[in-house]
């Protein structure tokens, strides 16, 4: 193997996490909810923050951050009212700027 060659780290995936990353992809095919993450990316968010800046109403985005919450695209926390979320997966950000061209 050359020295610039890249060797592969990982196991082929099995079925069910096939499914699952099939799930994340999927999740992210959504304007709304892509719009969700790229809001995201620059930190936490409180479903308010989330709300105000969507112009959508506040049911839409609840269910659209569920679809998120429930492929692990981003994760959450209560604090006192309000619930704050996340990318679960902060390397998604750098996968979202490259397919921009950034």
């Amino acid at each position: 193997m050359s020295p610039t060659a890249k060797k592969s780290c990982r196991r082929q995936a099995s079925p069910k996490e096939t499914a699952e990353l099939a799930a994340f992809f999927k999740a992210l095919g959504n304007p709304v909810r892509l719009r969700i993450v790229e809001q995201l990316m620059a930190g936490e968010r409180c479903v308010c923050e989330l709300h105000a800046k969507s112009g959508k109403d506040q049911s839409t985005i609840s269910n659209h951050l569920g679809v998120l919450r429930h492929s692990g695209v981003v994760a959450c926390e209560q604090r006192g009212k309000n619930v704050y979320y996340r990318l679960a997966r902060p390397c998604l950000a750098d996968i979202i700027r490259c397919l921009q061209g950034c």
